[in-house]
């Protein structure tokens, strides 16, 4: 009984022993992994802006494409109706 208790006393004293080494260095870790959730936030945040500056110029360069293409073409067919109807 008393060396079994002695075992325990001297586990637990261990234990506790190393608790002041270790503990700060989960706390300073924890801090560490909050900035990195941080700026892995404002990184993602920063990707979400830029793309959707690229799909927006994307898109004007598109729309500007097909209202010239469909301009020229309806030109195109003005002008070989006005032909077809001369006399």
């Amino acid at each position: 009984m008393k060396k079994s208790l002695r075992v325990v006393f001297g586990l637990l004293l261990g234990a506790l022993s190393f608790a002041p080494a270790v503990l700060p260095t989960r706390a300073f870790a924890q801090q560490d992994d909050d900035k990195s959730v941080k700026q892995d936030a404002k990184d993602a945040g920063h990707s979400t802006k830029e793309a959707g500056k690229k799909t927006g110029s994307k898109v004007k360069k598109g729309t500007k494409k097909v209202v010239n293409k469909s301009a020229t073409k309806t030109a195109d067919t003005a002008d070989k109706v006005a032909d077809k109807t001369k006399p």
